[in-house]
Parts: C-alpha cells; sequence; structure tokens
C-alpha cells in the first residue's frame, strides 16, 4: 500500500501495510511538515474561493441581494424562520462566511430588498430547537457561528422540492 500526499512543495510519501501506514501517519502529524501541509491546503482553498467570487463578479453573475431572494423565492421560504434559515444556509455554502453576527445576516436580508428578521436570536434559538441549527463545538454556543444541521438542509431541501 502506499500513501501520497502533496500541497506544493510539500509532500508526504508513506509505504508499507495499513497498519504500519497509520504508524507513520502518526508520527507524520507530529512533526512540523504536517503543520506545513494542512496550512498550503488552507492557503489553496482560500485562493480557489477569492478565484470563484471574482469569476462570478466577472461573468455578470447576481449580486449577493438578488440570489438570496432567488433562494427563497426557488424555496418557497415565506415564513421569517425558513428565511433566516436560508440566510444561514446562503452566508455559510455560498459565500463561506463562518461568522455571521446580527449586522451580516440583517444586510443579506436588505440587500434582497426584504424586511430583516428584527429579534434574529428568537429566530435562531428556535431553529436550534427545532435541531435545524447548530453551534459547533468551540464557539462558545454563540448564534452567529451556528450551521445547518442535517435535519435543517433536510427541511430546505424538502422545501425546494415542494
Amino acid at each position: 500500500m502506499r500513501l501520497t500526499i502533496q500541497a506544493g512543495d510539500v509532500e508526504i510519501d508513506l509505504e508499507g501495510a495499513a497498519i504500519q501506514i497509520d504508524e507513520q501517519l502518526t508520527h507524520v502529524k507530529a512533526e512540523h511538515t504536517w503543520t506545513v501541509l494542512l496550512e498550503r491546503i488552507r492557503e489553496a482553498r482560500e485562493y480557489a474561493l477569492e478565484a470563484a467570487v471574482v469569476a462570478a463578479r466577472n461573468a455578470g453573475l447576481p449580486e449577493r441581494g438578488s440570489a438570496f431572494r432567488a433562494l427563497l423565492e426557488n424555496c418557497a421560504l415565506t415564513r421569517k424562520p425558513d428565511q433566516v434559515l436560508g440566510a444561514i444556509h446562503y452566508l455559510r455554502n455560498v459565500e463561506g462566511v463562518e461568522d455571521s453576527p446580527p449586522r451580516i445576516v440583517n444586510e443579506l436580508f436588505t440587500d434582497a430588498g426584504i424586511d430583516p428578521p428584527g429579534n434574529l436570536s428568537l429566530y435562531l434559538n428556535r431553529l436550534k430547537e427545532r435541531n435545524f441549527l447548530m453551534v459547533p463545538s468551540g464557539k462558545d454556543d454563540k448564534n452567529r457561528f451556528a450551521i445547518l444541521t442535517p435535519e435543517g438542509q433536510a427541511h430546505l431541501d424538502k422545501r425546494s422540492n415542494a
């Protein structure tokens, strides 16, 4: 068996039986090489996201307000809680935003020409109670880091197929 991982000029090349590769990988993860490799991958991802945003703008794709409005209309999200769930999905999956304080969410609604939710925490907490949103561990249960759960994604998917 052979495992090769390369990111830029950093390469990890492991060979042997599965148990040997597991052991070698454990040693590599403890070394600086693994950290450098992960950093290169993060940099490449960020560069790709930035390039995609620039390409979308250059191609004349819709601005965020009209894109978000289209998401709401395509998924028939007319109730404010569903719209807030759609906003979190849009910010995380379309724009790649990981930290969305109320100001960011409200701006998205305003850009779309839709009344902002007002008491955003109330909506976010209710969506968490319905298990549509969760806050990843290590984020001190701050709603600004909320992400869709599989149930939340299924809810949006069900709405778009309705």
